[in-house]
């Protein structure tokens, strides 16, 4: 009889008891199954949870299924489902604010550092309910899916709910609602009113950001998000008394009558006049100002120009981890050539049909908030409309999460452009093939085609071309593009150097391990590692070397890609290189691991591998293993014993069955005295050992005779069973102790930190690099992908030259920071030997710093700030968030500087250089 799973869950519930458990292997597919059906119907609205990541791993080790890492442990290899190695109830208690109360699960708080995939995993409810029916626990962390984004949506799991402070204005009493950034303003008058006991008729809630009476929040079905309600800001609560309702006058509440007030929109984002029409920004109207969108952030009525020396000197109040957004958009508004732009009416220029932008509102938005900046003198603005809008664009902005300036940049500048794009219906060019033409008339060609499609004031300032020239490897042919670019993104060189240690081991057993001590760059990549460890070792042409690295007497992960950097290789990690023949052919690897029954059955010695063409059965495999093996040989016994090569097949009726010991107490029929291995006629007179080979991804094994076949795939496991006899043969010491990467000497002094110079990031930009294994190219004229050689080299360059240095550095296995100094110029940055181009009229190549986003700190936190000059006095100022102080020119150059920005030094009717070109903002 089939029992319904709820009536099982409810029963397990009600006794207390866990369900009747899975094997490991179960679990996982049940699991598997759950969420790729949770996947393959994503919607608004359904429900995952937070578990710990803590537990999560703890169960995933138990199933067999850790990221990236093998898929068994010492303790369980060869005990499937041991009890020990089950996870107990699942507990998030580690991931909570607030203690846990009976039935209040809705009301746990989480802490805000948290971090997905560190901290915390997120599990459909399918999944949930099998988890805790199978290993109860909790608490209960239940989140919404919601829809982000507006021209690209995408679902994401809302895991931090808007945290809003409610003040009563009868008692200024405080009080907490949550509620996620998608509920209406309606939702949000139930829950005020359900918790004041309250009628939604009778109440009015006002957004009381910084605690300064905003805008009324009348009940309807728009967003907290589209209100603009921010992350831990009040809300004030009014009960109206005789039609009237309460409002803030400074810091007393006053009676004032609810009237109807029209508002006049701006154009452009810039000042209004009565009938509508837009006027040129002139101070003369700032007292008549209406912002566009009703807020003005920073407490002011209108635009009033702030005094004389303070101008462009507000900072950018932190809405919650902002501070990288604060950082782009400061060197942004220090542009010279965007505050012209945005100071002027720029409305007929909106493209409010572009599928790809976002109607014309990013840009109003950035415009308003510029504005603000440039007329609020020394009061911090908060930038809560441009977070909003932006994010609708660019949904990944959306949350309350650290990000990256730069990342910030890219998107918001092809959004701004977008939005700005002069034209109106793009068309559709055919490519053409302009072989034999000279390099100036290609590259007219491409831009002119680049303007027909893309033409706004982003692409007149800060857009370049590159040149871009493939080579293929095969048949030479060369291809030639041109494309745009809007900032160049260089690699930081190093000349620092770290010693590595290395142990390889021989594939084919014609030697024993041997460590090796290479030196190479410290931010270099595993190709390096692997090209000094091949020429200590006389690695050979035909050979090539695998690096793996060992943990817990098992290949936990091999190191696969060349481009790896080395800094994802750990001082104190093992690792290995297996030298191995080169073929042609398609190859099995095996992975051969070692057990000593008396050791409890755990693994230990180093594993070995070898590359094996087509084995059949399990004859080809004890061979391998047995050469393998060879070098370990005791020499007393190799003295010792002889053998008699005329009696080849003499003792195949003789079985060794009283000297192996079994897995599951079946034995191996006799082997052969004698075999051939490539011609050479091998003895295995004291080949006793028994082999076995993995099932259900290392969790059960079972043994392999000399018959057995083996199926074919390009890996397979097995597993050698040691006993005394192995011990008296072998001596396994060669194989029981790995050097780490690198001691560490206690009393090491530090070396100085290195500097580089922006011409070497340059240099190591544009050298020619052969593309990635992932990147090829298909050649048109080999009809093949192939590995191609690619050179970049600079055409035009933009007015405005953004540089991005590459700080960080992402792999499969570590997110890495590089602290480099690097040398910058400020004045007179010359890159004219970079360009290619021989066009005069270009302009010049000489560009003067004007502006830095800086990053302070590692990886998935740290602190942005700016540098930023300012256009009115020449002077450099520090902006951190709302804090802006003066910095000498001296101080800016740090290793924090992350973007720089660049304007270019325009060429003087003579044609000597002059200085950057005059930009006027009106008083």
């Amino acid at each position: 009889m089939m029992i319904p799973d709820s009536l099982v869950r409810e029963s397990s519930m009600e006794n207390g008891s866990m369900e009747i458990p899975c094997t490991p292997e179960e679990e996982r597919r049940i699991v598997e199954e759950l969420t790729a059906k949770a996947e393959a119907n994503l919607r608004e609205g359904n429900s995952y949870y937070v578990i710990s990541t803590r537990w999560f791993m703890a169960w995933k080790r138990y199933i067999g299924k850790i990221e990236n890492g093998y898929p068994f442990d010492s303790n369980s290899v060869g005990h499937p489902s041991v009890a020990k190695d089950r996870p107990g109830p699942i507990d998030n208690r580690d991931l909570i604010v607030n203690e846990v109360v009976k039935d209040k699960d809705e009301d746990l708080l989480l802490h805000r550092t948290l971090q997905e995939g560190h901290d915390y995993e997120l599990v459909p409810e399918e999944v949930w309910e099998r988890l805790l029916k199978w290993y109860k626990g909790g608490p209960v962390l239940r989140r919404k899916m919601i829809s982000v984004g507006e021209q690209h949506k995408q679902f994401s799991v809302e895991v931090f709910p808007v945290h809003l402070r409610l003040i009563d204005s009868r008692d200024q009493s405080e009080a907490v609602i949550r509620l996620s950034k998608k509920a209406s303003l309606c939702t949000l008058y139930e829950r005020v009113c359900q918790l004041k006991a309250l009628d939604p008729e009778k109440v009015c809630i006002w957004d009381y950001f910084n605690r300064k009476q905003k805008t009324l929040l009348n009940s309807s079905s728009q967003t907290l998000e589209e209100s603009n309600i921010q992350m831990d800001q009040e809300i004030l609560l009014e009960v109206p008394v005789d039609g009237s309702t309460r409002v803030s006058t400074g810091n007393s509440l006053a009676m004032i009558p609810v009237e109807s007030t029209g508002s006049t929109s701006s154009i452009a984002g810039g000042p209004s006049i009565s009938n509508g029409n837009s006027a040129s920004y002139n101070s003369s109207r700032h007292e008549q100002t209406t912002s566009t969108y009703g807020d003005m952030e920073g407490g002011h009525d209108g635009l009033k120009p702030g005094s004389g020396g303070d101008r462009g000197l507000a900072g950018l109040q932190n809405l919650g981890n902002t501070c990288f957004m604060n950082s782009a958009l400061q060197c942004l508004v220090h542009t010279p050539y965007l505050v012209d732009y945005f100071f002027q009416d720029y409305s007929n220029e909106l493209n409010k049909q572009n599928p790809l932008g976002m109607h014309g509102e990013l840009a109003l938005a950035f415009g308003e908030l510029l504005r603000k900046l440039w007329s609020s003198g020394r009061t911090p603005v908060a930038p809560r409309v441009f977070k909003g809008k932006l994010a609708r664009f660019a949904p990944q902005f959306s949350g309350y999460n650290q990000h990256d300036s730069q990342e910030l940049l890219a998107f918001f500048l092809d959004g701004l452009h977008e939005d700005l794009n002069r034209v109106k219906q793009k068309p559709y060019i055919e490519a053409k093939d302009y072989d034999g033409q000279p390099d100036e008339v290609v590259a007219d060609v491409f831009w002119k085609y680049h303007k027909a499609r893309n033409d706004s004031v982003i692409v007149d300032i800060c857009q370049g071309q590159y040149k871009s020239t493939l080579v293929c490897p095969v048949c030479g042919k060369i291809s030639i593009t041109f494309d745009p670019f809007m900032y160049l993104s260089l690699p930081l060189p190093s000349i620092a150097t770290r010693s590595m240690t290395v142990t390889v081991l021989y594939g084919n057993g014609s030697s024993l391990p041997m460590p090796f001590t290479v030196n190479v760059l410290k931010q270099g990549n595993c190709k390096d590692l692997i090209q000094a460890l091949g020429i200590a070792c006389s690695l050979q042409s035909d050979e090539y070397l695998l690096l793996a690295e060992v943990y817990e007497n098992r290949i936990y992960r091999y190191v696969q890609s060349p481009s790896e950097l080395l800094a994802t290789i750990k001082d104190d990690e093992h690792i290995v290189a297996y030298r191995l023949p080169k073929r042609d052919t398609d190859l099995t690897r095996v992975e051969i691991y070692h057990r000593h029954q008396a050791n409890e059955g755990k693994l230990f010695l180093t594993p070995l591998v070898t590359d094996l063409e087509d084995p059949q059965s399990g004859a080809d495999i004890y061979l391998a293993v047995e050469k393998m093996l060879s070098p370990l040989r005791r020499k007393e016994l190799d003295t010792s014993t002889s053998m008699d090569y005329s009696r080849e097949n003499d003792s195949s009726s003789s079985t060794p069955e009283e000297k192996m010991n079994t897995c599951s107490s079946q034995l191996l029929p006799a082997i052969q005295s004698t075999v051939e291995i490539e011609g050479d006629e091998i003895p295995s007179k004291d080949f006793t050992f028994q082999l076995c080979i993995t099932e259900d991804n290392g969790y059960k094994w079972r043994p392999i005779m000399k018959d057995t076949p083996i199926r074919p795939g390009r890996l397979t496991k097995f597993l050698v069973e040691w006993t005394e006899k192995e011990h008296e043969i072998y001596d396994g010491s060669h194989l029981q102790v790995l050097p780490e990467v690198h001691k560490s000497r206690i009393f090491a002094n530090k070396s100085k930190q290195e500097a580089v110079s922006l011409f070497s990031c340059l240099d190591a930009f544009l050298k020619e690099e052969p593309l990635g294994p992932d990147d090829m190219w298909y050649c048109p004229q080999c009809k093949e992908h192939r590995q191609a050689g690619k050179k970049l080299d600079l055409w035009r360059l933009p007015d405005v030259l953004v540089i991005h240095l590459k700080r960080f550095s992402y792999s499969k296995w570590l997110k890495n920071k590089l602290d480099t100094t690097v040398d910058f110029p400020i004045h007179n940055l010359d890159v004219s030997k970079y360009v290619k181009s021989k066009n005069a009229s270009a302009g010049s190549h000489m560009y003067n710093l004007y502006a830095i986003s800086n990053h302070y700190g590692g990886l998935g936190g740290g602190h942005y700030t700016a540098y930023c000059k300012l256009i009115d006095d020449g002077r450099w100022y520090h902006f951190d968030d709302s804090h802006v102080s003066p910095v000498s020119e001296s101080e800016i150059k740090t290793s924090a500087a992350y973007v720089l920005f660049y304007e270019r030094v325009k060429n003087n009717l003579n044609g000597t250089l002059g200085e950057p070109s005059e930009h006027h903002i009106p008083s």
